[in-house]
């Protein structure tokens, strides 16, 4: 193995860290706030990983991998927050039962259950974060070509580029805005939907180019892509199949709830969205009554169980059938046939999105509850096809985790965990009360010292501002200038600086100053938070200074 650029600091610390699994890539984040000067080394076995935190801590983690993976597709990208590193596998579609080669796992180290999925039939999950780690996929924190998406669907075909113009696209990363520059395509004709109707849109590749966004513009599908294509240009187009059939999944499970709700309580649905997890209907009801969301549920599930036929008519505007479909209406700038989703025997509607072929294409539906929406709209919670499989999974991977940690069985998790948050209550209302009487008897002992200063430094871990001004109180500030501190040695933390009005006023901003913190005060006392607490000697000896030279100036 090649040696590595960055060398382990003296008194570094371990960042701590959550990974999780994918059939093509690894994602580890280490979880850093405010992180700077971040170095990465990512090694075909191991990698290396060094920053400062927020309050220049040495951070610095070695991994050696559980088998290998191919560094020029992996990358990394800083946020405010934690430090994404994607991992590309030589091996792929073979899982990693750890990160690390040692059997032992790191006490910094621990699994994302949140993103952790079962992918055994799953081609292309890297895809799904794709937005996500836009930046390292294009390639922006490193050199070389980008990780290949050579794993989509077959479905896929040869058109023409129309025209391709320079553009830009606004992205939510991480709830972060971010513009990405690139380039609108049209196409002579396109099998990617643009978003519409409560339907995402679809992703896949022009000519190798990943598509970033699909939207319509009148009767065009505008594709945004990073890189240009040539005008007049004959390029093969992919569709990312998996995302797409999810779309159809939830997309006809809404059409069929929606129908069923209508026809077994009357209730009307005003809208919907399409979520990446899980989707919402609003119904036109205050509330549902009790019983109805279970009868609905097994009423949707009925029909899929039927694998009752969907098909699609495209009528002309003027056709008096269209009329007799359930429609929210065109839009402004409709033009060419209308396109009706038909689901035999159930329900007609005016649709421009995808569905599936049958109902029984949707597997299973799933409503995980109501909830009251807006304007006196209940909103319907569900879950349509594979997304069902993976609640599943998730619940059980967390019934599994819970049933290690509690050691009691799954029915007894909500009673296990409601005895836990009780203990925990008590235990931090006798830790109050301790810290109470311990500030109390730390004032007490300063007091009853005959030797005792005009200054007195005290700094502790557990605390809280109470604990502070309990021993300002006791003490007392007519002749003793006091500087309490609590938190993290060398993180951020609270502090108290109390004494006499005319010291406090004119040494508590420099304190806050000395400790990259921001407080404010009055009548002897400044109190605020602390970023650096590393810093508090610094503060004592600014302390010290004034006081001595308060003294000789008396003399």
């Amino acid at each position: 193995a090649k040696m590595s650029k960055i060398t382990r600091p003296e008194n570094s610390q371990p960042a701590r860290a959550i990974w999780f699994d994918r059939a093509k890539y690894l994602f580890i984040n280490f979880l850093v706030e405010d992180s700077k000067d971040v170095q990465v080394d990512i090694q075909e076995n191991k990698m290396i990983f060094r920053c400062k935190s927020g309050d220049d801590t040495d951070l610095y983690n070695e991994i050696y991998f559980y088998d290998r993976i191919q560094p020029k597709d992996s990358r990394e990208r800083k946020y405010d927050r934690t430090i994404n590193v994607m991992l590309r596998k030589i091996k792929e579609g073979v899982a990693w039962p750890r990160l690390t080669k040692d059997s032992g796992k790191p006490s910094w180290l621990s699994v994302d259950f949140d993103n952790w999925r079962d992918w055994e039939k799953e081609e292309e999950e890297g895809m799904a974060e794709y937005e996500k780690y836009i930046d390292m996929i294009r390639g922006v924190s490193k050199g070389g070509p980008p990780p290949a998406m050579d794993d989509l669907d077959d479905l896929d075909f040869t058109t023409t580029v129309v025209s391709c113009r320079p553009a830009e696209l606004k992205l939510d990363n991480s709830g972060k805005k971010e513009t990405v520059k690139g380039f609108n395509v049209t196409l002579e004709d396109t099998v990617l939907f643009p978003e519409g109707g409560g339907q995402p849109d679809d992703r896949g590749l022009i000519g190798g180019v990943p598509v970033l966004r699909v939207t319509r513009q009148g009767a065009e599908a505008v594709h945004f892509v990073a890189a240009p294509l040539e005008e007049g240009s004959s390029v093969r187009l992919k569709l990312d199949w998996d995302r797409r059939f999810d779309h159809m999944q939830q997309h006809s499970g809404q059409h069929l709830i929606t129908a069923i709700a209508d026809s077994m309580f009357g209730y009307k649905t005003t809208s919907w969205e399409l979520g990446r997890q899980r989707s919402v209907i609003e119904l036109d009801t205050a509330a549902m009554k009790p019983g109805e969301a279970q009868a609905l549920e097994k009423a949707v599930n009925e029909k899929i169980r039927a694998c009752v036929p969907v098909t699609v008519q495209l009528l002309s505007p003027d056709d008096p059938a269209v009329e007799k479909v359930r429609s929210r209406g065109l839009p402004e700038d409709h033009a060419g046939p209308v396109r009706i989703i038909d689901i035999e025997g159930i329900d007609a509607n005016m649709c421009c999105g995808t569905h599936v072929s049958n109902l029984s294409h949707l597997q299973v539906i799933k409503i995980l509850g109501t909830e009251k929406g807006k304007k006196n709209k209940t909103n319907v919670i569900f879950l349509a096809g594979d997304r069902v499989l993976k609640y599943a999974d998730r619940s059980y991977n967390t019934e599994r985790a819970l049933t290690s940690l509690l050691k009691t069985g799954a029915e007894e998790h909500v009673e296990a965990v409601d005895k836990l948050q009780k203990s925990v209550k008590l235990l931090q209302k006798n830790n109050l009360n301790l810290l109470r009487d311990l500030a109390v008897l730390t004032a007490q002992n300063f007091k009853s010292n005959p030797n005792r200063g005009k200054l007195f430094c005290l700094h502790r871990k557990d605390g809280d501002n109470e604990f502070m001004n309990i021993i300002a109180n006791e003490i007392g500030t007519e002749d003793t200038l006091l500087f309490l501190t609590v938190g993290e040695e060398k993180g951020a933390g609270l502090f108290l600086l109390a004494g006499p009005a005319e010291t406090v006023d004119s040494l508590g901003p420099r304190v806050a100053e000395t400790l990259d913190g921001k407080g404010a005060g009055k009548r002897g006392r400044y109190q605020g938070k602390a970023s650096r607490m590393a810093q508090r000697g610094e503060a004592e000896l600014l302390l010290l200074e004034y006081l001595k030279h308060c003294s000789s100036e008396e003399e």
